[in-house]
């Protein structure tokens, strides 16, 4: 059973900021996983279908009366303490039938005491449960205000036994531990992520094709935007998916191309290549878009929007053409700075005379493998690219840390 998550800041989407922005992709994440979300903020707007919103004024760091009276927090205790209270009824009421709240920074920060101190009851009285999800802390920086050292700001590097205490990153883990003086490893990293989709304006359809593929989880994805036709070498490719499988990489191929079922010369060359993928057992690491089943019914529609998303998602443009009249595809991975792998032959060549990774058709696919290896290795931004898929996206720091996270927490 899915646990319902709401989400918590001083603001959210429209408003700009980085926080805002990690808001945002949580929960479309959330979402995403059909997860139930609510998000709860003092200042945005609706961002998003699907997800419930909660706006109140006391939520905010920019509340006008909460700001002025934690300008004398000591002689406005009694004022303080109403708001509090008052804050914590109304996100009791708000937050029936939600499992697990996730406060961003409104925790560690100063800007709504009242907020902490109703997080803090939350938590306490067990209304739901709450994970400090914490970004930063003035206490890191050696100007902070010397007030934050005294009641009522302690509570800001106070540890609460009955919170869960999530943070952005190792470097951070080790400052929060030493700001909560914990001597135990009682905070988990759980890195901050981005949202290929939402960056690459993936189409919903491509969305639902790397999710039942796990693309995001590939060690390494060469395309092959080449129609079903012997003379574009289609065997070549899934030889050389083979040969790179067979060193131990998570390797895909993506071959975009369609054939003419009404063709009985290509109907029979789509059933060779299905027998020589099964024959070396890289089936399940192949993946011809053009007659792609989704697993809940449905075909993939061939379009240039779908082309389009797999340039994007892909480490290399895998070229073995026997003949060609010139060579496209070249040019589209240019536009977005794909690598590309190709065949020597005279239109790549007249093209991309040094700007490719030629290999000759006689080679070995072993050979043509280590080629394909050494471009994504060796090329620093390739290679980032390929980490920050597989170690920085949100559905993969979901499957890795989110989930387990929320599953182990009561």
């Amino acid at each position: 059973m899915q646990k319902n998550i709401a989400i918590l800041h001083y603001s959210c989407p429209p408003v700009v900021g980085g926080v805002e922005e990690i808001i945002r992709q949580q929960a479309s994440l959330f979402h995403r996983y059909h997860h139930p979300v609510k998000v709860l903020a003092g200042v945005g707007d609706y961002f998003q279908s699907g997800i419930d919103f909660y706006f109140s004024p006391l939520l905010s760091s920019q509340n006008s009366e909460i700001k002025k009276l934690q300008q004398k927090p000591v002689e406005n205790q009694a004022q303080l303490k109403a708001i509090a209270q008052k804050i914590f009824n109304s996100l009791k009421k708000a937050l029936q039938r939600f499992d697990v709240l996730i406060a961003h920074n409104v925790l560690s920060m100063p800007y709504n005491l009242p907020l902490t101190n109703a997080l803090h009851q939350l938590a306490n009285e067990k209304v739901i449960s709450v994970v400090n999800w914490n970004h930063d802390s003035p206490f890191f920086y050696n100007n902070y205000p010397q007030e934050l050292d005294l009641e009522p700001f302690r509570i800001l590097k106070t540890y609460n036994p009955n919170i869960h205490y999530v943070t952005i990153s190792e470097s951070r883990a080790v400052e929060f531990r030493e700001l909560y003086q914990l001597a135990e490893n009682d905070i988990t990293v759980i890195p901050n992520g981005i949202d290929p989709i939402r960056f690459f304006r993936l189409d919903p359809q491509t969305v639902r094709l790397i999710q039942e593929q796990e693309l995001f989880m590939a060690d390494l994805i060469m395309v092959q935007p080449s129609r079903l036709h012997p003379r574009k070498n289609i065997e070549l490719s899934i030889e050389v998916l083979h040969a790179l499988r067979q060193k131990g990489l998570n390797a895909k191929l993506l071959v975009t191309g369609a054939y003419d079922p009404h063709e009985r010369k290509t109907v029979r060359y789509h059933q060779k290549l299905i027998r020589l993928a099964e024959r070396l057992n890289v089936l399940n690491s192949l993946v011809m878009v053009a007659d792609y089943q989704f697993n809940g019914g449905g075909k993939l529609p061939a379009s240039r929007v779908t082309m389009h998303d797999l340039y994007l998602i892909s480490d290399v443009l895998f070229m073995p053409s026997k003949i060609e009249g010139f060579g496209i595809p070249l040019l589209e991975a240019g536009m977005i700075k794909l690598p590309i792998v190709c065949s020597d032959i005279p239109p790549f060549r007249s093209i991309a005379p040094n700007e490719a990774i030629y290999f000759d058709l006689k080679e070995e696919p072993q050979q043509i493998a280590e080629k394909i290896q050494a471009v994504v290795q060796n090329n620093r931004t390739a290679r980032w690219f390929r980490k920050v898929m597989k170690d920085y996206v949100w559905d993969n720091i979901y499957e890795k840390d989110l989930k387990p996270f929320l599953e182990k927490i009561t």
